[in-house]
């Protein structure tokens, strides 16, 4: 052996120092990049969406099904599918469901009792996102009873003998049931990502939050009932967490008061349901204003090419009142074309998502209101039992993905805008 003793163990101490040094730094440096991209929280800036001080205009999607196809590991592969899909497209932001409601997986199994495995699921949805570069909108309630809904909280109540009505409506003015969802908002916001280790309020991944999925309260159709939930709920919200946007989740009907509901809603039935797309949008904490696209649903007899002109009519009714009324963005969190509508045919859905993308495009050329688009809904193969009859597997078709990658190039390259990863622009 060339080292005597007296030089051997001080270099043998000095190389597991270097190790350890190496072991201990190689490893953190490893875990920020499974992290995934350092990202900056989404901001507003009057009418539009800011991000790293430059325009932010959303090419994205809905998958509702991210957090409970997360629960179980076996369906994981799902998600981090879903989301390389979305980064494929350059897509950017991607609405999904932070609720269950004492349903099937449960998030929340009871008022204030919440299931450990279903929140780890949420957490992974969130990381597997960040890795990816996409954001999150997350929808806290769901107004109708999939996945638990404001009936669910109704019936907590009533269950518990301390509810005023059986009403879903009661879901808004009921004391109890007020003080249920505030819980729920509290405890999803100041959640510490298992995974991530970073509290859901503090983590830029996340675009923001949406109160309730389409909101309605129809037993009080002047829509008083609906504001006052509104307002307190989003008071609520920017009073635990002041980094992340907030939207209400409105269709974007137009209430009994507007002029506009004579003229722009779809139909009469539009101004009666308790919500009002002006007056609920104007309140303080609300950040954004959000639409729904669903003329196949809201026209029974409407020919293809009527409905496509009123798309067009009920976007640009909605950017202008962003632009001079709520000088808010207005994001269009929702927008298809039925596969069950008679004479349906791909080409006349990927006519109505080209309409919609078209005015987004045009909107962030001239640095309007509309701030972005996301289409209801997309899936990865064997997922059946999570379709609808909007429910598209973008590669199954070559031309679908490629009408959303043109829309994430050409808003990559709006003026002053920054969308895309430089790993992307080579499809640009």
């Amino acid at each position: 052996m060339v080292f005597g003793n007296s030089l051997f163990y001080p270099i043998l101490g000095f190389a597991s120092f270097v190790v350890f040094v190496y072991m201990s730094f190689g490893g953190i440096r490893f875990s920020v990049l499974e992290e995934g991209p350092e990202l900056s929280f989404v901001e507003r800036n009057g009418t539009q969406f800011v991000l790293d001080g430059k325009a932010f205009y959303v090419n994205g999607w809905n998958s509702y099904w991210l957090m409970v196809q997360s629960v179980d590991v076996y369906s994981r592969s799902k998600v981090r599918e879903m989301m390389k899909t979305g980064a494929k497209m350059g897509l950017t932001v991607c609405r999904t469901w932070a609720f269950n409601d004492g349903d099937y997986n449960a998030l929340q199994t009871s008022p204030g009792h919440f299931d450990e495995q279903a929140f780890q699921a949420l957490d992974y949805v969130i990381a597997e996102a960040r890795q990816h570069g996409i954001r999150l909108l997350l929808s806290l309630v769901n107004n109708l009873q999939a996945y638990g809904g404001k009936s669910q909280y109704v019936k907590w109540a009533w269950q518990e003998g301390v509810g005023l009505s059986s009403s879903n409506d009661s879901f808004f003015f009921d004391p109890s049931i007020r003080t249920y969802f505030k819980n729920y908002i509290k405890t999803v916001l100041t959640r510490k990502n298992s995974i991530t280790g970073i509290e859901y309020r503090n983590d830029p991944t996340i675009f923001g939050w949406e109160l309730i999925n389409e909101p309605r309260c129809m037993s009080d159709p002047s829509g008083d009932t609906l504001q006052g939930w509104i307002d307190e709920m989003s008071s609520f919200v920017k009073l635990i967490d002041k980094n992340h946007l907030l939207t209400v989740g409105l269709e974007g009907f137009y209430g009994p008061n507007d002029p506009k509901s004579s003229t722009v809603n779809p139909e009469l039935w539009a101004s009666r349901l308790g919500s009002d797309f002006i007056r609920n949008s104007k309140i303080s904490n609300i950040d954004f204003a959000s639409v729904h696209i669903y003329p196949d649903h809201w026209f029974h007899e409407q020919v293809f090419e009527d409905q496509l002109k009123f798309v067009s009519k009920w976007m640009l009714s909605h950017i202008e009142d962003g632009d001079k009324v709520l000088k808010k963005p207005v994001l269009f969190s929702e927008f298809g074309l039925s596969e069950t509508n008679q004479n349906f045919s791909l080409s006349d859905r990927e006519k109505m998502h080209r309409t919609v993308l078209d005015i987004i495009y045009k909107s962030a050329k001239r640095n309007r209101s509309g701030g972005g688009a996301l289409v209801w809904q997309f899936l990865v193969g064997g997922m059946k039992e999570f379709s609808d009859e909007y429910g598209m597997v973008p590669w199954e078709s070559s031309s679908t993905p490629s009408i959303f990658i043109e829309q994430s190039c050409r808003l990559a390259n709006a003026k002053g805008s920054t969308q895309l990863d430089v790993s992307f622009k080579e499809y640009c």
